[in-house]
């Protein structure tokens, strides 16, 4: 008999009593004339009849969008609310629970040193002027307005006032090499590009001024270039040659905001529900990226959501996702404004000078929620780190996305970092720019569970024959519309390329591509189901076979790739060691020993390697497919998507020298 795990963390009665969700829960039973009792009644509420849910959560969150259909059509072409007009930057900008405009909006760190902030009336100013340079050039709705930007207020202001009036926002971080941004935004040819000049990370500068010309070179749609600096003031010299811009006018960031006095479009106007607020890219490694639109009132209605019942952010907290602005967590955070909240953009390394400086940040500013990715929280864990002395008693929440948290994970962050922390881990996609699975706040977290579906989200778990899964791991599906869920691709007659990326296995119905199980705990991710192993017809997830890995602290990373031969299949392991550690034939017998004993004999790899390093998106996630492609003879495509290109060639001479 299986013996059911413990809970790490439990909230307080106190915690549960003021939590918002527990509000929201007794909203509901008003609303039903019914008690509900439980956050699993509430959700199955939420997904039995969505057009009430989201009606009611509308009315509730205090956006009026008047008396229109909630949704109609099926999905890909689902029309929301169809009818209701919005701002989104008037949401954000004037939120319904600001006591002053004189709170912080902003607080903005840089890796070398540099703070400031914005309160909410100067950021409604600066939003102000920027928009008003955007319309001076020739903007309109609909246009699309380009970003290759650090992670600094300027970026949180030029998408601000780019919905403020309705134009399309894209942004990548400027660690981005020239083809991977280029292939994105030659895509949706945008009237301006915004870039930032330089960068800093992990104590290095880095020129991006030659990326930035040459895009304005190649994108002929450009009429405006504008130069963003690292912060106000700082001594840059940008030698740019106007000819070599094309027909485009180019400013530094303040000439071009005090060429023309601030708009006068406030409030500014409202546009549909539908209406397009920004395009994010797929980070695959074949083909151009995919140019995903997202739809202004869908993305606020479902962020608001998320941030109010799963995050419970408050008016007045103080919000970190660490992130760069070519992840969608970044936009996720920009949302938190319309809680009155204030949220913190750090810009460089989440290790320069040292591991400390993100949880500095956390007791300086008294930090309420800290997001960030899985793998963060993995390096914390493999170096034992502990932020010792630093003050967290503000941090109510730390979540975590971008893969699946190790169930060890979860006891280090408990053990070494706060033990009275709600650890939530997420799982979405910049597919619906929000997330499937998310934290509860009023139920106990599972070493290594997602705690539930999110309120609204019709999740379910298929067979590869479009059949539910009650026991064991299937496809992670949605059967039923969410608001974010993309309006279209860019350039996509008849929505054809959409329909083949999540709707090709099963019609109607929403494949993600992630390997999931259900249980009585929460949600077991278990990597993406295109990355899925089948020796011998058997399925396996990969995280199958990193679970019995944390038993050796020495392994600090690894990759399972299936090598194909004939009609089968072997598990093939590629290993990261800590510094100094080698991969000796006992620890190898030792690997395959655990993996037996806590998995199965299916799941022992038929070899193992060790590499210095694993392939990495810009975001952070492992890139199996990019190892499952060499390990089979395949080129990897579209190398500039990822953050460490050169370990390709060394994944590539191991293989050579053990075949």
């Amino acid at each position: 008999m299986t013996v059911p795990p413990k809970p790490l963390w439990t909230p307080s009665d106190e915690r549960v009593k003021h939590a918002n969700l527990t509000a929201f829960r007794k909203a509901v039973s008003s609303h039903l004339g019914h008690e509900v009792s439980s956050y699993q009644e509430l959700h199955a509420w939420s997904t039995q009849d969505i057009s009430e849910f989201w009606k009611f959560y509308a009315s509730y969150a205090g956006f009026d969008f008047g008396d229109v259909p909630v949704w109609s059509g099926t999905m890909p072409h689902t029309r929301w609310f169809e009818g209701a007009t919005l701002n989104y930057t008037q949401q954000l900008l004037y939120p319904k629970n600001l006591q002053s405009p004189e709170q912080l909006a902003i607080i903005s760190v840089t890796e070398t040193g540099h703070e400031r902030t914005l309160t909410y009336q100067q950021l409604r100013d600066e939003v102000s002027r920027c928009a008003a340079a955007l319309q001076r050039d020739g903007v309109t709705a609909g246009d699309r307005v380009a970003a290759f930007v650090c992670n600094v207020p300027e970026a949180v202001v030029l998408l601000l006032a780019c919905a403020s009036i309705g134009a399309v926002f894209s942004s990548c971080s400027p660690d981005f090499g020239v083809e991977a941004a280029y292939a994105r935004f030659s895509q949706i040819e945008p009237k301006v590009l915004v870039g930032s000049s330089y960068y800093h990370y992990n104590g290095k500068q880095f020129d991006t001024t030659g990326t930035v010309i040459e895009l304005a070179q190649r994108i002929s749609s450009l009429k405006t270039v504008v130069w963003l600096p690292y912060f106000p003031g700082a001594a840059e010299t940008i030698a740019i040659s106007v000819s070599s811009l094309r027909n485009a006018q180019h400013y530094r960031w303040e000439e071009w905001l005090e060429t023309t006095p601030p708009s006068s479009l406030l409030p500014p106007p409202s546009f549909p529900f539908n209406h397009p607020l920004y395009i994010l890219y797929s980070s695959g490694t074949t083909g151009l990226p995919k140019a995903i639109v997202h739809r202004a009132g869908g993305a606020l209605l479902q962020h608001h959501k998320e941030h109010t019942l799963h995050c419970d952010i408050k008016p007045g907290d103080v919000v970190l996702y660490f992130s760069t602005c070519g992840w969608m967590m970044w936009n996720w955070l920009v949302s938190v404004l319309a809680q009155a909240a204030t949220i913190v953009l750090y810009e460089g390394s989440p290790a320069q000078p040292n591991l400390n400086v993100l949880w500095k940040l956390v007791e300086k500013y008294r930090i309420t929620f800290f997001g960030t990715s899985a793998r963060y929280l993995h390096t914390l864990q493999a170096q034992n780190f502990s932020p010792q002395g630093i003050d967290l008693a503000s941090l109510r929440t730390i979540a975590s996305t971008g893969s699946p948290l190790s169930p060890s994970a979860f006891e280090y962050v408990y053990t070494n970092l706060k033990p009275d922390v709600h650890l939530a881990s997420i799982s979405g996609g910049t597919d619906i720019v929000s997330c499937f699975m998310l934290g509860v706040p009023t139920e106990s977290v599972y070493a290594g569970y997602i705690q539930s579906a999110g309120l609204g989200v019709d999740l379910a778990v298929f067979d590869e024959t479009g059949k539910a899964v009650e026991h064991g791991a299937g496809e992670l599906v949605c059967r039923q519309p969410l608001p974010s869920m993309p309006l279209n691709f860019w350039n996509d007659p008849d929505d054809k390329r959409y329909l083949a990326a999540y709707f090709e296995n099963y019609p109607g119905v929403w494949r993600h591509g992630d390997l999931i199980e259900g249980t009585p705990y929460g949600l077991l991710v278990y990597g993406r189901s295109d990355a899925t192993l089948n020796p011998g017809g058997v399925r396996i997830g990969t995280a199958e076979i990193y679970r019995p890995l944390e038993s050796f602290p020495k392994i600090t990373e690894a990759c399972a790739v299936a090598k194909k031969h004939d009609a089968d299949e072997d598990i093939w392991l590629f290993v990261v060691l800590q510094k100094g550690v080698t991969l000796t034939p006992e620890l190898t017998q030792n690997i395959k020993a655990e993996i037996r004993q806590k998995a199965s004999p299916r799941h022992v790899p038929k070899k193992i390697f060790q590499v210095s390093q694993l392939p990495r998106t810009r975001s952070g996630k492992s890139m199996e497919i990019a190892v499952s492609k060499l390990v089979n003879g395949g080129v990897v495509a579209n190398r500039e998507v990822m953050a460490n290109p050169e370990v390709l060639a060394e994944i590539e001479n191991v293989i050579k020298g053990n075949q």
